[in-house]
């Protein structure tokens, strides 16, 4: 089992708390970015991949490569739909799962604001990323792991 994060837009909050969960949990854990990404020394389990800078290089990297029984953080929606169904665990950096029930419905939302901002509506956005959007996350990937852990080891 490893855990990716999709990390051109991760919140530096988000990262930490990756870091800290792949060495509490002994978790191999790959970031994955278009840009240069400097690990932090003193954790053994943490990898970065870089990729071309092209538009989701990173999303198709990460897609190619998970497997089910994985873990994905992303904020990008269209990853999420190509990785929940093939069994990723997948959760926001607010701490939402997609989910099989959720994902065509978030798709479906998020082509609509698409749209809508395309057409120069300004739609706004996310609110701040603050300390209770951090503890929503933290709480929703603790879960997420401990899912996949529990799950990787009745395969074994």
């Amino acid at each position: 089992m490893k855990l990716w994060i999709d990390a051109d837009a991760a919140p530096v909050a988000v990262k930490e708390i990756c870091y800290r969960a792949s060495d509490r949990l002994k978790i191999d854990t790959i970031f994955v970015a278009n840009q240069r990404l400097q690990m932090p020394p003193g954790y053994a389990r943490l990898q970065s991949i870089r990729v071309d800078g092209s538009a989701d290089a990173a999303d198709r990297y990460i897609a190619e490569h998970a497997v089910a029984g994985d873990v994905a953080v992303t904020q990008d929606i269209p990853l999420a739909a190509l990785l929940v169904p093939q069994g990723v665990i997948t959760i926001d950096p607010r701490g939402e799962e997609y989910t099989a029930e959720s994902i065509g419905e978030r798709l479906s939302v998020r082509n609509f604001m698409e749209g809508l901002r395309g057409s120069g509506v300004d739609t706004g956005g996310h609110a701040a990323y603050g300390p209770r959007e951090r503890q929503l996350f933290a709480n929703a990937l603790d879960r997420a792991l401990t899912r996949a852990i529990r799950a990787s080891t009745t395969r074994s």
